[in-house]
């Protein structure tokens, strides 16, 4: 599901018209529908308008659920399946991978620099 399919099925949800929604925001309705038509995105400063009345984050707003999108953008199994079990550990050790992952991704920027 993307951007404005969810928009769309948020402000459903809520009950809301695009009219309603639009007020809510301070946008004028037609906007309302060329987002969820997906013909253009809002700003971050409409997200976030947008998020706050449909009581939802901007992250899921644009992305999705975290499952969706980590499928979206994770294509490695064995990878995604090394990240959810991260996911059951403590939040110090859950710590210490993320230490260890920004480590080596800075040394992989450091070698790109220096080449």
């Amino acid at each position: 599901m993307n951007l404005a399919e969810r928009l769309k099925e948020l402000r459903t949800k809520k009950k809301l018209s695009q009219t309603k929604l639009s007020e809510l925001i301070g946008l004028h309705y037609t906007m309302i529908g060329r987002y969820e038509r997906g013909e253009c995105r809002p700003t971050s400063d409409v997200l976030r308008k947008l998020a706050a009345v449909l009581e939802v984050s901007t992250d899921f707003l644009v992305e999705g659920s975290t499952e969706e999108a980590a499928k979206d953008h994770i294509h490695d199994r064995e990878l995604m399946r090394q990240f959810k079990q991260v996911q059951d550990l403590d939040h110090h050790d859950k710590d210490v991978i993320k230490t260890l992952i920004d480590a080596f991704l800075a040394k992989r920027q450091i070698q790109k620099i220096v080449k």
